[in-house]
């Protein structure tokens, strides 16, 4: 059963969006576009620094729609929310130990999205290095032991992590060596996501029963993003705000997010809180080249999703 209860009023708002969105834009097919919408209808049971206990957090019913959110679709950067939340589970557990060292890598790879950063997460996360292949032997110690992260997210038992795989790194020019290797010669071991895993995912963060209270309140810093203009970075190709979810809100919003974005796809998952409005959670990823480089599609589909939140 998937976490969140599907509602007709949502419904009826989610696919007007799309079908504006599409009306907006013919390059986008039907099947290039995937999303998970989450409401918090008051009394709201999330950003409360972990006031909740996790059986009352879960237990709190929530209302959403989703558009293909069972599909499996390469997440890119959006990835890196999954290692932010299994690294501060193996800090909890003291299966690895904190250092300056950790911590700039993991507030480089969810700040500013730095693949290096995400390839020493990895490392850490399932004592492997990346490097030349490997004989037969060795290698297969190597595969399982990158399948940690996915491993630990099965066992949480959640229906929504059942397809997924996150045991890649992420690249700027792709992987060589073993990583070329454990991609399969088709490519089909990939880093693969749905939209609802994702948004369950943030569902925990920003509800406060992410490994801890402390640990996703702490995660929440990371990804909290001013949308003042003159706050974004100009030295960069994508500041993970311009052409994103954010671009789509107005400056006294408040933006928690992580996005991602090759020349295939772009992608954006956000919680959002707009004044005197119900708080959401909004999760959307889009695919095909043209979509990819457009930098309207998501924050015409997050300005609507904005406007419509008053209507509840």
């Amino acid at each position: 059963m998937i976490f969140f209860r599907k509602d007709e009023q949502l419904e009826n708002i989610g696919n007007g969006i799309l079908e504006a969105t599409w009306a907006a834009f013919p390059t986008l097919a039907r099947n290039q576009v995937a999303l998970t919408w989450i409401v918090y209808d008051p009394p709201v049971p999330v950003n409360t620094g972990g006031a909740l206990t996790p059986d009352a957090f879960w237990n709190h019913p929530v209302r959403g729609f989703t558009y293909r959110g069972v599909e499996r679709i390469y997440p890119a950067s959006v990835v890196k929310l999954f290692y932010l939340v299994a690294v501060n589970e193996w800090l909890e557990k003291g299966m690895t130990a904190p250092s300056q060292e950790l911590a700039r890598a993991l507030r480089d790879m969810i700040v500013d999205s730095s693949n290096d950063a995400t390839s020493l997460i990895v490392d850490i996360l399932s004592g492997t290095t990346s490097g030349p292949e490997l004989p037969v032997g060795p290698f297969e110690t190597w595969k399982y032991q990158r399948h940690i992260v996915n491993r630990y997210f099965q066992s949480l038992g959640w229906e929504e992590m059942e397809t997924i795989n996150v045991c890649q790194k992420t690249w700027g020019d792709g992987p060589y060596g073993r990583e070329r290797a454990f991609y399969g010669e088709m490519l089909d071991n990939r880093n693969m996501v749905t939209t609802n895993a994702i948004a369950k995912l943030v569902h925990s963060i920003v509800g406060g029963v992410a490994v801890s209270s402390g640990r996703s309140q702490a995660m929440m810093s990371l990804l909290k993003r001013s949308l003042n203009p003159d706050d974004l970075p100009t030295d960069v190709e994508e500041d993970q705000v311009t052409g994103f979810l954010g671009s789509g809100l107005t400056p006294d919003a408040q933006s928690w997010s992580k996005a991602g974005w090759t020349s295939q796809v772009r992608h954006d998952a956000a919680y959002i809180e707009l004044p005197e409005q119900r708080p959401y959670i909004l999760v959307v990823f889009t695919e095909g080249k043209a979509n990819a480089k457009s930098r309207d599609i998501l924050p015409f589909v997050s300005q609507l999703f904005a406007k419509e939140i008053s209507s509840l």
